[in-house]
C-alpha cells in the first residue's frame, strides 16, 4: 500500500524538555502550543492549582512563552483564542468539582472567566471567532456543542435532525466558520456552519479519528486496530462520502506511527506521537 509521511511541523524548544506536557495543540492560526508543568499529575493527586507555562511556537519558528497562574484542570485540553489569551479546560466535569471545568486566561496569563461545558471532552478547538467547540465522548450525551468564550451555549448537536444518535465525537475538525466532525455511532460527516442547517452525508469510513476537508476532498485519518495509521480518501457528493483510495501514514523518515493525537484544521491533520515534543502535518492539500 501507498505510504504518506508526515512533513516536521513545530517542534517544542529543547529549553523546555525538563517539564511535563500536559497537553499541546495547534490553534487555528497554524501555532503550536504546549501546556507544560514542572512534574506530571498524579492520579487522584494534589488538587491545588498549580503555575503551568504555555510555550508556543509560530509559523516562522517564533517562540512566545506564556506563565498561567493557578491552573486546576490536570488532564487539560488547551487552545488559543484570537485575543491571545488561552483557554484550558479539564476533560472531566464531576458533580463534586468545587470549580468550574472551563478556565479561560488573558493574555498575561491571569484567569478571566471560568464556565463548565460538560463532563467527557474529546475534543476541544477554538475557530477563527473565539467560540469553543466542545467534542464528547460515550461518557456524555451532549455529543457536540459550541460555546462562546463568555461560556454562552450557541448551538448543540441534538438541535440537528437526520445525524443519528451521537454517542461519541470521534473526530472534529474546527478551523473557519465551519466545522466537520465524524461521530459514533453511524460516523456521518457532519458539517456545521453557522446559519444554516447541518448537512449530514453518509460514509462507509468507520472509526477515524480526525479528519480533514479540501473543496469537494475528505481524507479520513485513523481507525480501528491495525487501521489506525490509514488515511481513506473520498470525495463529497450532496449527500454522501464517496470513498476512493487509502494510505498508511508514517513519520516523517518513513517508520511506523505509534499512538498518535490528532488536531484537525481545514485541510490539514496535525499529529503528535509521545513524547509529545514534535507535531507533524498531512495535508490534503498538498
Amino acid at each position: 500500500m501507498q505510504k504518506t509521511a508526515l512533513v516536521p511541523y513545530a517542534r517544542l524548544p529543547r529549553d523546555h524538555h525538563d517539564r511535563h506536557v500536559l497537553a499541546s495543540t495547534v490553534d487555528v492560526a497554524g501555532a503550536a502550543h504546549w501546556l507544560l508543568a514542572e512534574r506530571a499529575p498524579k492520579r487522584g493527586g494534589d488538587p491545588r492549582p498549580f503555575d503551568a507555562l504555555v510555550v508556543s511556537v509560530h509559523d516562522g519558528g517564533a517562540v512566545e512563552v506564556t506563565p498561567l497562574s493557578a491552573v486546576r484542570a490536570r488532564w487539560p485540553h488547551l487552545d488559543r483564542l484570537p485575543d491571545g489569551g488561552f483557554v484550558v479546560a479539564s476533560a472531566r466535569a464531576r458533580r463534586a468539582d468545587e470549580h468550574p471545568q472551563v478556565q479561560v486566561f488573558d493574555a498575561l496569563g491571569h484567569e478571566a472567566r471560568s464556565f463548565t461545558v460538560g463532563d467527557a471532552i474529546q475534543h476541544l478547538l477554538v475557530d477563527r471567532a473565539g467560540d469553543l467547540w466542545a467534542g464528547h465522548f460515550d461518557e456524555n450525551p451532549d455529543g457536540i456543542r459550541r460555546w462562546s468564550p463568555a461560556g454562552q451555549l450557541r448551538w448543540a448537536s441534538d438541535d440537528a435532525p437526520g445525524a443519528g444518535w451521537i454517542m461519541d465525537c470521534y473526530a472534529l475538525n474546527v478551523s473557519g466558520p465551519t466545522a466537520w466532525a465524524c461521530p459514533y455511532t453511524d460516523f456521518p460527516l457532519l458539517e456545521i456552519a453557522p446559519g444554516r442547517p447541518m448537512k449530514v452525508r453518509s460514509n462507509t469510513v468507520r472509526g477515524a479519528k480526525a479528519v480533514a476537508v479540501h473543496e469537494e476532498w475528505v481524507a479520513f485519518v485513523g481507525g480501528y486496530g491495525e487501521e489506525r495509521n490509514l488515511i481513506r480518501y473520498g470525495g463529497l457528493t450532496d449527500t454522501s462520502v464517496e470513498t476512493g483510495g487509502s494510505a498508511v501514514l508514517t513519520a516523517p523518515d518513513g517508520a511506523p506511527l505509534g499512538p498518535s493525537r490528532f488536531v484537525g484544521r481545514g485541510s490539514r491533520v496535525y499529529v503528535q506521537t509521545e513524547p509529545f515534543t514534535e507535531w507533524g502535518v498531512f495535508d490534503l492539500s498538498a
